[in-house]
């Protein structure tokens, strides 16, 4: 194939050498270890022998791996330890629909039981606790298919009994140190308000404890221990939110244990139980902790010489001695420790993925970017590595949610389009969150044609204006919202761009709010307070729905979507590019059968990677890896 390229030969010698996409978006080689309750085993996920990332356990310390899951269709990424170190819990859907199970393992004899065995129905909100180690609090939507009451299931014998119902309005469940279910949080199905309500037993009736209205943060973390306080996150006077402790009784803040002036609280560390917080994370460009607990201090200050980069204690052991602790950094794989906190060593386990060690990794750069009307953008830069960093090939990676936030970390995506030879920036458009109300409220009814829109714009001239875009090779990315806002930015800023990737991006609001999963009902309001009534606007809806604007399109498109996507219905996709192909524009549309809202099988990943690889190459110059169509995935075009 011959490509053109914006690259001279000398200037791709200067690349380091070419990453398989194998390496960067291949399944990990290990990943997400879990230590038993007694802190002498580890439980993580890695391939099988069929290329399907299952569960393993091993005697830390030892090499005696074994494999203790066997699904040889999907990957299993969310798995957990059960209480009596005897079994082990995980989760699966089928295809990408997102109607969870809850799956348990026995690690003797391999037997595996589905725990929510109902057909259709999604769990969620999960919860146990070690002095009950024969019960499993989980939501399930079995009574209505929109709301989630809490069951309590018998872990002996399968028996799933309700526990609490839902009114109606509850999004989350909160238990105290008696495993009783005596918090919820609320939302207003019609002004988007919150609401945190308590119980004082499991026979008491609820109160309203705390109310949010709408444009206000806030959310409730835990119970103390005694159960008579709550730990809980809140804007209310602030920009950003602070973690108060609120008395249960009066609903009176008794201190402010944690806050920050630039940025919402981020990870709290909570005592399993002694329910002290410990430590609280804040995130402006990188996580930096604010230690509160004086007896982690020292184990603190040891985690953070063990490796530079961000770090994580991500599990524990019963007795609190041994975690397990993850370290990010932007330039090498992601890598796990066992640290005693005796001997306060920390002992290397793997990474997630050892071949990267081989490669030169790009730096994440932080940056702030000044948007048209003064606002300044968080974002992250990350360069080529080995060329100048002067009117190179572009690609603006757009975040989904659009309520969610891009940070500091090793990003496959951002490693492989450097590797490639492009310039790429990530940029936390208004509407964001971490950044305080008004950063997030600042984007409310400014999708589309709006000031979100205008941030992605601004971002885009921002690195030509610095001379590190072709202002003729910029592409613009992303899933999600990030695939809206491709589909925005081909139509409404045609200039702007060389070419763009939507994967299961929204196209017409309208259908959008008409497909969203029943168990989104509790939260539509949301949608509409900070989107728009585009269910009786419909003017508002054509002015910010690509699909309306579809002959604007003017450069190639590739859309990339998931058949049985719960949040993004296929037919968001589809009505697109009928549209498009109306008008005979440029576009390739790829659909992975066995899919959902993203794409989780390793073959499907990695022939969709190839795809956008020679798409990028095609339209932007840059180089590539060679590809064909990949055996096993599901992609089908059309």
């Amino acid at each position: 194939m011959t490509l053109a390229l914006c690259f001279t030969a000398a200037a791709f010698a200067e690349l380091p050498p070419l990453i398989p996409r194998e390496v960067l978006v291949g399944n990990p080689e290990k990943a997400a270890p879990k230590i038993s309750p007694d802190g002498t085993r580890l439980a993580y996920g890695a391939p099988s022998d069929k290329g399907v990332l299952n569960v393993w356990v091993r005697t830390i310390g030892k090499a005696d791996d074994v494999q203790v899951t066997n699904d040889t269709v999907r990957t299993i990424r969310i798995f957990f330890w059960a209480e009596d170190g005897k079994h082990l819990f995980y989760m699966q859907d089928i295809g990408g629909d997102e109607n969870f199970h809850v799956f348990s393992v026995d690690l003797e004899s391999k037997v595996v039981r589905d725990l929510t065995p109902f057909q259709g129905i999604r769990a969620v909100n999960l919860t146990l606790d070690k002095n009950y180690p024969n019960e499993m609090l989980v939501g399930l939507n079995l009574r209505d298919r929109r709301v989630f009451d809490m069951h309590r299931v018998d872990l002996t014998t399968g028996a799933v009994v309700l526990d609490t119902q839902n009114p109606g309005d509850v999004v989350g469940w909160i238990t105290d140190s008696a495993f009783q279910i005596r918090g919820a949080m609320a939302q207003n199905p019609k002004d988007a308000s919150q609401m945190l309500r308590v119980r004082d037993s499991k026979d008491k009736p609820w109160r309203e404890l705390l109310t949010w209205p709408f444009g206000e943060n806030g959310g409730a973390d835990d119970f103390t221990a005694d159960g008579k306080a709550m730990y809980v996150e809140t804007s209310i006077g602030a920009d950003t939110t602070r973690l108060v402790k609120v008395d249960l009784a009066t609903g009176k803040e008794l201190a402010t244990i944690a806050a920050n002036p630039k940025v919402d609280v981020g990870p709290v560390v909570i005592h399993p139980d002694t329910k002290a917080v410990q430590a609280v994370g804040f995130n402006y460009f990188k996580n930096e902790w604010t230690v509160l607990d004086p007896s982690i201090r020292d184990d603190f200050a040891t985690l953070a010489k063990v490796q530079r980069g961000e770090y994580y204690v991500t599990s524990r052991d019963r007795a609190d001695k041994n975690w397990i602790v993850t370290y990010q950094t932007d330039d090498g794989p992601v890598a796990w420790y066992a640290y005693n906190r005796d001997s306060k060593k920390a002992e290397f386990l793997f990474v997630n993925q050892s071949a990267l060690s081989k490669y030169t990794l790009a730096k994440m750069e932080g940056v702030t970017i000044k948007a048209r009307d003064g606002r300044e953008l968080v974002g992250y830069l990350t360069l080529p590595v080995g060329v100048e960093a002067k009117n190179l090939p572009f690609v603006l990676n757009v975040h989904g949610g659009p309520w969610a936030r891009d940070t500091w970390g090793y990003d496959p995506e951002a490693q492989w389009f450097t590797n490639r030879g492009y310039a790429t920036l990530q940029v936390n458009f208004r509407g964001s969150t971490g950044f305080g109300k008004a950063y997030l409220n600042a984007g409310n009814g400014e999708w589309g044609v709006g000031k979100m829109q205008d941030d992605l714009t601004d971002a885009v001239k921002w690195a030509i204006a610095n001379g590190i875009a072709d202002p003729k090779k910029v592409c613009i990315y992303g899933g999600s919202y990030g695939g809206y806002a491709t589909l925005a930015g081909l139509v409404f800023t045609p200039e702007l761009y060389a070419c763009g990737v939507d994967i299961v991006g929204p196209s017409n609001i309208k259908t959008l709010f008409g497909s969203i999963p029943p168990y989104w009902a509790p939260i539509k309001s949301e949608f509409v307070m900070r989107i728009g009534d585009v269910e009786k606007d419909e003017a508002l809806n054509q002015k910010i729905s690509p699909l309306f604007h579809a002959d604007k399109v003017r450069v190639p498109l590739l859309i990339a979507q998931g058949a049985n996507d719960p949040r993004v219905n296929i037919k968001e996709s589809d009505q697109m590019v009928e549209a498009m192909r109306a008008k005979g524009l440029p576009m390739t549309y790829v659909v992975y059968t066995d899919e959902g809202h993203g794409f989780g099988r390793p073959n499907n990943r990695l022939d969709f990677y190839g795809r956008v690889d020679e798409f990028l190459a095609k339209h932007l110059g840059g180089r590539m890896e060679p590809w064909k169509e990949i055996a096993g995935s599901s992609a089908s075009v059309r």
